[in-house]
């Protein structure tokens, strides 16, 4: 079994994760309606800062590369892990 490089898995995480939320908070702002968001704004509720703004955008950013690349580095360290274990 060929082992994933960590690394890059979280930079790969973060990219997705980032520009996810960042893509998702800018088309809700240009589609706009009555109650903008109403689903994504309780991201809020866990990124501190987060809103369904332009600036709530740019936090959203932040947060969803945070939360994306960590994810990313724990999925390739458990996965190296258990690779390394089976190889023993």
């Amino acid at each position: 079994m060929v082992r994933i490089q960590a690394g890059v898995l979280a930079l790969v995480g973060a990219l997705i994760g980032g520009i996810g939320l960042f893509v998702m908070t800018a088309w809700l702002l240009i589609k706009g309606g009555s109650q903008v968001g109403a689903h994504l704004q309780l991201l809020g509720q866990y990124f501190i800062g987060y809103s369904v703004t332009w600036k709530g955008s740019l936090v959203g950013l932040f947060y969803g590369a945070l939360t994306g690349g960590s994810a990313g580095w724990a999925v390739g360290t458990v996965y190296n892990w258990i690779v390394g274990i089976r190889q023993g």
